[in-house]
């Protein structure tokens, strides 16, 4: 694993926020615009990509070629590129396209640095409420409309009094549905469609948890490290690592991260 030192640290922190000023240009020259269109990436179902999409990862590649040149990429839009430093970036160059689209602002950018074990820097941005997420490398705060603050999870809370944000039923099978309305309806109010300005929400202390299937490792690996620096927990269902992807419990606290868990692993006759 790469050894990071103070002068590293700075580097990858000015170079995060380079990438995301880079994507806020590209991202908001084509939001709320007339024309704007979509391809579909799939057969079956909508999963789009706009000029947007392959405009701020273009971007954001730019800068990386410039500022760390020798560090790998993994972005959702683009090929892989190898490194030789031991440290890859993780791009999403804007996660909920079909928020975008839509002309809502719940989308955002997301750019991670994994140092082989999973994120140890993410940043969530979003362009056009003006607020960005930071959470690793001893940072957890953010800063918007509001001024800068410290980002700090929800204190513990019975699930029965809990706030839980997904996107489904859009996303997952019929037994990931089925195991998600069973986690919903022991809570107090649960809310859909936010993509990854969910997770700043956990980070934020306004929400509890976020529970997800069927996810790339650039949507996640941004997500897990701001709300583990803000003193959340991210796993897969089964209580693993989940900067791969798949299947994701976002929880504010390990308390209620454990009450949602037990629900999600439940057999459909438990």
């Amino acid at each position: 694993m790469t050894r990071i030192t103070a002068v590293l640290r700075n580097e990858l922190l000015a170079t995060a926020a380079a990438l995301a000023d880079a994507a806020r240009i590209e991202t908001l020259a084509h939001f709320r615009r007339d024309g704007l269109d979509a391809d579909n990436k799939v057969q079956s179902g909508f999963d789009p990509v706009t000029v947007a999409d392959r405009a701020s990862e273009r971007a954001m590649r730019a800068v990386l070629a410039r500022m760390r040149p020798d560090d790998a990429i993994l972005g959702e839009e683009y090929a892989p590129t190898g490194g030789t430093s031991g440290l890859t970036w993780v791009l999403d160059p804007i996660d909920g396209t079909r928020a975008y689209l839509a002309g809502s602002p719940t989308w955002g950018v997301l750019i991670a640095v994994n140092a082989g074990a999973g994120p140890i820097l993410g940043l969530i941005d979003q362009p056009y409420i003006g607020e960005r997420f930071w959470g690793g490398l001893g940072q957890a705060r953010m800063e918007g409309p509001q001024g800068p603050r410290a980002l700090k999870t929800r204190s513990p809370r019975p699930l029965s009094q809990a706030i839980l944000f997904t996107t489904f039923p859009e996303v997952g099978t019929p037994a990931e549905g089925a195991a998600f309305r069973r986690l919903s309806q022991q809570a107090r109010l649960t809310r859909y469609g936010m993509d990854c300005y969910a997770y700043a929400l956990i980070a934020a202390g306004q929400i509890d948890l976020v529970v997800e299937a069927g996810l790339q490792s650039y949507d996640v690996q941004a997500p897990i490290a701001v709300i583990e620096a803000a003193g959340g927990v991210v796993t897969d269902w089964q209580g693993r690592p989940a900067h791969d992807g798949g299947r994701l419990l976002a929880a504010a606290n390990p308390a209620i991260h454990a009450e949602a868990l037990e629900i999600l692993q439940r057999s459909p006759e438990g």
